[in-house]
């Protein structure tokens, strides 16, 4: 099972991590989701037919752009 993680700038607090983890929570294939506010990080646990380019894409529509 792939595990990513990515920096994210844009986490500022808890909610914003409630956030991060209830949409991508909802997208099929994502298995966990875990984002913290200090290291402005976020890790997911996914399978097919999650991909990257979908969870990356995700993440910008919600306003939490990854840092490449």
């Amino acid at each position: 099972m792939p595990t990513v993680t990515y920096k994210t700038p844009n986490i500022s607090c808890h909610h914003c991590v409630k956030t991060i983890q209830s949409e991508l929570g909802e997208v099929e294939g994502v298995r966990s989701v875990i984002a913290e506010v200090d290291s402005k990080t976020v890790r997911i646990e996914f399978d097919s037919p999650a991909t990257e380019e979908i969870l990356k894409k995700l993440l910008a529509e919600i306003n939490y752009p990854v840092e490449e």
